[in-house]
């Protein structure tokens, strides 16, 4: 695997690295050995898939208060997304920044989100499929989100929301 850290601090862009041969090609998707050579602390508890019906369905802005704050590592294994994270953590340099990134199936990129940070995306084709491998357990009770268009995150979404949940319409505004 490659590693590509982000312009938010922890946060890292991670590429597979195929041995191919006649059979087509094997890669290594999670190594906890080379995620802490990277500074990673991810001990996968729990993975969920969210499927997205319709091209512009957009999920987010997500997080889950802290004692329990979710690192996650993020795959899109069918289709296309436009994902985005947003640095929470109020000690780092980049408090209240967000950076945003394609992931499709086709490229097998994963993003690694640590576990101070909100994250959303938007499906940009129909029928696209995201699995997360989460590193800590979700409780109800602190599950959290600012709303996807904050201007003070002022994200440029890909695409007209085609459809949103209520609840990610109910979140409230960034405040720092």
């Amino acid at each position: 695997m490659t590693f590509t850290e982000t312009p938010l601090k922890g946060a890292f862009l991670i590429d597979l690295e195929p041995r191919r041969d006649e059979r087509g090609y094997f890669a290594r998707t999670y190594c906890g050995k080379e995620f802490e050579a990277h500074g990673i602390e991810l001990s996968i508890v729990q993975s969920n898939l969210s499927f997205n019906r319709k091209a512009g369905t957009l999920r987010g802005i997500h997080f889950q208060k802290e004692p329990r704050g979710e690192a996650k590592l993020v795959r899109c294994t069918r289709g296309a997304i436009f994902y985005v994270i947003v640095d929470l953590s109020p000690r780092s340099s980049t408090f209240g920044q967000h950076f945003a990134t394609g992931l499709t199936a086709k490229s097998h990129r994963a993003l690694f989100i640590p576990g101070t940070f909100a994250n959303g995306f938007q499906s940009l084709v129909d029928d696209t499929i995201v699995e997360y491998q989460m590193g800590e357990y979700y409780v109800p009770t602190l599950s959290s989100g600012y709303r996807y268009d904050d201007s003070a995150f002022a994200i440029s979404w890909p695409l007209p929301v085609s459809v949103i949940s209520a609840r990610d319409l109910a979140w409230p505004p960034f405040q720092q």
